[in-house]
């Protein structure tokens, strides 16, 4: 039912630019996870450093377990940081750090995106809950206006995915300032920037997948609707 001759450009090429996202930052975390920084901070400790410095002593960093688990929840005010990111000194670790420190921030300082997006969280988890189901009662059923309602959450899902690319790119910007002040040399700034480059593809590629479904269930919608 959902296969037709705009398979190739809705789906397997967004599929085959994630799959490049995750090697791209799979090779270039492990490369830079085995350069340390001459100044001997690790992740926690950047991170410290950075949320410190903001006036933000208030937020606290935990520990949690897995690898690239790293992230910060704004609902307890909390910095995460994976087990090797925690305790490495290496590029890698002290840039993925910084750059959670930077949705901290982004959070205390009221940044406007950060903020939109925290506001569609809920409506977009319900839409990604009711797409599928709603596109295919209506196009089984030919019940065309709940399959519409099911576009209606896939286009939630692309919202969020595009207001989450400012809200990342800010927040490697803002990891990259706070560590220049560290007595970061300029090769290591390099690897941090590289590192975290690679971070945000995932974000875009995420973004490009769930604007082209989005796309694509709708002129199958349209298409059958029209029959």
């Amino acid at each position: 039912m959902f296969y037709d001759s705009n398979y190739l450009v809705f789906v397997i090429i967004p599929m085959l630019i994630g799959f490049w996202a995750q090697y791209k930052i799979s090779v270039t975390y492990k490369q830079y996870s085995s350069i340390p920084c001459r100044n001997g901070y690790t992740g926690y400790q950047a991170a410290r450093r950075i949320l410190d410095e903001n006036g933000l002593q208030n937020v606290r960093i935990e520990r949690v377990k897995g690898s690239l688990t790293d992230h910060y929840d704004p609902r307890t005010n909390v910095v995460r940081l994976s087990e090797v990111v925690y305790s490495s000194s290496s590029v890698a670790a002290v840039g993925v750090a910084a750059h959670e420190c930077g949705h901290a921030v982004q959070y205390a300082q009221g940044y406007t995106p950060m903020k939109i997006r925290g506001a569609i969280v809920p409506v977009a988890n319900f839409g990604s809950k009711l797409a599928v189901p709603l596109v295919l009662i209506g196009l089984l059923l030919s019940w065309y206006p709940i399959a519409y309602v099911g576009l209606i959450g896939y286009a939630l899902i692309a919202l969020f995915q595009i207001i989450t690319l400012p809200v990342e790119f800010n927040a490697s910007n803002r990891a990259v300032a706070a560590l220049s002040g560290m007595n970061i040399t300029e090769e290591e700034q390099k690897g941090i920037k590289k590192v975290l480059s690679a971070a945000a593809l995932t974000y875009v590629a995420a973004m490009i997948a769930a604007v082209t479904q989005m796309l694509r269930m709708a002129l199958i919608v349209s298409r059958r609707d029209r029959r």
